[in-house]
């Protein structure tokens, strides 16, 4: 078995909308067949015990080595704790060649696990050991290090819950919300609405005291310190126990707590200046410690926080009844999981030495022992929910905290003899936190949680906002660029900024910021991050789908615009017109659940068969107002866009808008019918986003399709009174619907300059010149620039060949280079004639005829 073509699927894709490692899996003739490798599953089974419970239910025949390996990567990441379900084994063409697709929750936990598998299914293969623990530990660690913390998992969870997209930026916790101009970001539990100068606020303890104290909130005396000497001196002026802290620390570090002594006070100095520069020392407040949460200035969780602590049994040590506490599952290192584990550090180690005890120490049975001061949970403290014991006098003073110091979310430590009590008299407030952990108030160890991630995204986002701008999806064989720049315009007339991407480029409103061929998921997600982009149109190929799947989770329309007989046929396991479709459907499946809507051409039968699987509506747009789809939708009262007479017609249950081809420029009048089949498709999408019919009417007569707006989408040019085309079409289909426009335009003869793009069929090939040898009295052959894996000359022969029994072409030329074909066609052009020129480099060649059509002028 081999594994070759490794992609990682990052959103919806032609199996499903799941993230998704795909791979290509070669098999021998022996691990084709149940029988071919004798004890093999039983092998398989003994070292991963656990498989069979995972058994997909994707495939029903013989079972396969790839169906082994997809069930053992899908089966590796549950045992190591990922949320993960689907897994697929398809058979290609090909014998003994599979396409495998298996879910992940992580990208970096999927591809080991594809690692793991293989080495999992080789070892049964050739009877030798794996060892699995050590396979699924590695995957666990690995996952518990990548994947979202409980804080930052939270709010994307609550987002999630309310059908806003996420995106996450960094391998940490940044995260973006919503797309374009509706984006908010965050970092764990710090938003974009957090201030830089409140945070500074709060880290700085002195500062965060003397604000409060203004308030009058009642707070602990103290004062900074600059040494030990002056830390013990500041103990004595305060009288009493006292806490020693670092004036700008943070989960608890350096903070020594309930000190009395001399030693005590100038030892605890001593750490906390490890930790800051400027230490702090407080009156230490009687009473247990709280923390409480505001987000958006009110009250959402409480939580009493209990030092880390050990019941003696008499039997065993310290340090055993520290392991016993640790080997509880909710304990992990860092903050992945709702408990902490404890550590026998040096703070712990000194706190015992205080209660004269060490780590070898046996406590008597039910003797309860504290291992720290502070109750934090990332020492290993515990939590209790308190939410609804909240005096309101209380809630009222940590909300009137928060607003002073001015944090959108922060986590308030009180410290006092009880929440059911008002502060004053009570406690006071010790601490205010930028960015609080949330993990006590969402699984507390003991009470309810609290849905705490739900409160932060209702403070980002108003009820009902999803923070989705409208997203175009455009798709098909032949027009999507000009259809996507097309609705593009018709948005723009909105007043709305357009983000667009296309075979040329990436634009954000109106100004290029990429360029190439941008019609894949990366190109989308560009546009979706921009925060100056309120509507997003993005033609979407079929190359980027199945490399990447979609760069979007939903779509608010999905245009389809026709699906080609045989472009790209043959590339990527993709062999028939059915399987094309299937890639194409994609943005149809993925429309907004019962408010999107799929635009759909209703003279393409395999387009028009998409609609069952929309989730939304569905609008069908055809040239004849007879064609049997059209008539039946229409009947139904749903949406349909026909070509009437001289005039494009939207109806709906009786009512229509009639548009008149006459002020769609792009049409030429209606002489160019792949230009009218655009026009209705982005009729369609401006109808499905709600637009007003008076900017659909001004958007589609304000755009031109020159070289500028569409190049190489049916750009004219006169010169010496003959009439010159470029295009950049580049299939049978596209070649077709150019003979069409041509025939509606007068011409004393035709000439066509025209190369052909190595990765197609051969058949593909010829049948371009079939098509224009009917056509055109004379062709022009080039060469591209790139063969594409062609043998040179292999493409021109087999554009020959589709000449050979043309029925009008009676001069053919072969040129090597793109401009010299140019050239050779302007030479020979006079006035009267029409020349179509199937450009190559788009940007390069377009630039060129420019040029020499404006030097004939001058």
């Amino acid at each position: 078995m081999k594994v070759s073509r490794i992609r990682a699927l990052r959103g919806p894709n032609l199996w499903s909308r799941h993230t998704a490692i795909e791979a290509i899996v070669s098999c021998g003739e022996a691990a084709c067949h149940p029988g071919g490798l004798p004890g093999f599953l039983d092998r398989l089974q003994e070292r991963f015990p656990e498989i069979d419970l995972v058994r997909p239910a994707t495939h029903h025949g013989a079972l396969t080595m790839a169906h082994a390996f997809e069930r053992a990567t899908l089966g590796l990441q549950v045992q190591a704790g990922c949320p993960v379900t689907f897994s697929g084994t398809m058979e290609t063409l090909e014998t003994g060649i599979y396409q495998v697709v298996v879910e992940y929750s992580e990208e970096a936990v999927g591809r080991l696990a594809t690692e793991l598998s293989q080495a999992l299914c080789r070892a049964a293969a050739e009877d030798i050991a794996f060892d699995l623990a050590d396979a699924v530990g590695r995957l666990r660690a690995l996952n518990e290090e990548i994947r979202l913390g409980p804080s930052t998992g939270a709010i994307v969870g609550a987002a999630v819950a309310r059908g806003i997209p996420f995106r996450r930026l960094t391998d940490g916790s940044m995260v973006q919300f919503g797309w374009g101009s509706k984006q908010r970001r965050i970092q764990a539990a710090e938003t974009g609405l957090t201030g830089a100068v409140a945070e500074s606020i709060a880290q700085d303890k002195e500062l965060t005291r003397t604000l409060l104290s203004a308030a009058g909130i009642p707070v602990p005396s103290g004062r900074p310190v600059v040494n030990a000497e002056d830390a013990w001196a500041a103990a004595c002026e305060i009288g009493g126990p006292v806490v020693v802290k670092p004036q700008d620390g943070n989960q608890g570090q350096g903070v020594g707590v309930n000190l009395a002594s001399r030693e005590q006070v100038e030892a605890a100095y001593a750490i906390a200046a490890e930790i800051s520069g400027e230490v702090l020392v407080e009156r230490c407040i009687p009473g247990h410690d709280y923390r409480m949460l505001v987000v958006g200035n009110k009250l959402i969780a409480a939580a009493r926080r209990d030092p880390p602590e050990v019941i003696g049994d008499g039997a065993h040590r310290i340090s055993q009844l520290v392991e016993q506490v640790n080997s509880d599952p909710r304990r992990g290192e860092g903050h992945a999981n709702s408990l902490t584990k404890i550590h026998l550090d040096e703070i712990a180690l000194a706190h015992l030495a205080t209660q004269g005890l060490t780590a070898e120490s046996i406590l008597p049975e039910g003797a309860r022992v504290f291992l720290r001061n502070n109750a934090n949970l990332s020492t290993g403290g515990t939590a209790t929910d308190v939410t609804d014991d909240v005096h309101p006098e209380l809630a009222a003073r940590v909300e009137a905290a928060a607003q002073m110091i001015g944090l959108d979310i922060c986590g308030i430590d009180v410290v006092c003899d009880g929440v059911s009590n008002p502060l004053e008299g009570h406690g006071a407030i010790i601490e205010i936190n930028a960015a609080p952990g949330l993990r006590m108030h969402l699984q507390p160890s003991f009470g309810k949680g609290r849905a705490v991630g739900a409160a932060i995204i209702a403070n980002m986002f108003e009820d009902g906002d999803d923070a989705r701008i409208p997203v175009v999806a455009v798709s098909g064989t032949n027009g999507k660029t000009t259809t996507v720049r097309l609705i593009a315009n018709i948005l723009d007339y909105q007043g709305m900024r357009v983000g667009m991407t296309s075979t040329d480029g990436v634009y954000i409103d109106g100004q290029r910021i990429d360029t190439g061929d941008c019609s894949g998921p990366k190109s989308a997600k560009k546009v979706l991050l921009h925060p100056d982009v309120d509507a997003a149109v993005l033609e979407t190929a079929r190359g980027g789908l199945l490399r990447e799947g979609l760069g979007f989770d939903r779509c608010h329309v999905a245009v389809v615009t026709n699906i080609g007989m045989g472009d790209h046929l043959g590339l990527s396991y993709i062999n028939t017109v059915e399987d094309l479709t299937a890639v194409k459907r994609v943005i149809v499946q993925n429309v907004m659940p019962g408010t999107g809507v799929a635009v759909l051409n209703a003279a393409d039968s395999l387009v028009a068969g998409m609609a069952i699987h929309c989730p939304g509506s569905v609008t069908f747009f055809a040239g004849a107002p007879g064609n049997p789809v059209i008539a039946k939708h229409r009947a139904q009262g749903r949406r349909v866009v026909y070509l009437d007479g001289g005039s494009i017609v939207a109806s709906e249950g009786g009512v229509e808008h009639r548009i008149p081809l006459a002020g769609i420029p792009v049409t030429q009048n209606g002489m160019v019918v792949f230009q009218i089949e655009n026009a209705m498709a982005a009729v369609g999408a401006g109808w499905a986003l709600g637009l007003d019919w008076e900017i659909i009417r001004a958007g589609l007569a304000g755009f031109v399709s020159d070289t500028q707006t569409a190049p190489g989408r049916f750009n004219l040019f006169s010169h010496r009174g003959a009439t010159l085309i470029a295009d950049y079409g580049h299939n049978a289909d596209a070649i077709r619907a150019l003979v069409r426009a041509i025939d509606n335009m007068p011409a004393n003869r035709r000439s066509v300059v025209i190369s052909g793009a190595g990765d197609r069929r051969d058949e593909d090939i010829r049948q371009q010149t079939e098509i224009l040898g009917d056509a055109f009295d004379e062709v022009v052959l080039y060469q591209d620039q790139c063969q594409r894996g062609r043998a040179d000359g292999e493409v021109l022969g087999l554009l020959r060949q589709g000449l050979e029994n043309a029925k009008r072409t009676r001069d053919v030329k072969e040129i090597s280079g793109e401009f010299v074909a140019i050239d050779a066609a302007f030479a020979s052009l006079k006035a009267g004639e029409l020349c179509l020129i199937l450009v190559d480099q788009v940007e390069e060649a377009l630039g060129y005829i420019t040029q020499r059509v404006v030097a004939e002028l001058t």
